[in-house]
């Protein structure tokens, strides 16, 4: 792995995020897949990457 976020490529960010969506990191997984799909230079596999990881919807409720 190199010490420069700069270098790393498509096939790194999808790595991670399929190593997130793993561990059960949904939102993690789906910006590094976001990230992925930036990287990608084909628009339909671009989509396929987005589509392989969707924003997980927000769950989270506030409580006073």
């Amino acid at each position: 792995m190199t010490s420069d976020p700069a270098d790393l490529t498509a096939a790194d960010h999808l790595d991670a995020a399929r190593e997130m969506a793993a561990a059960n990191r949904p939102l993690l997984a789906h910006l590094l897949a976001e990230e992925a799909a930036r990287r990608t230079t084909d628009p339909a596999i671009a989509a396929g990457i987005r589509a392989t990881f969707p924003a997980p919807a927000p769950s989270r409720e506030e409580t006073d």
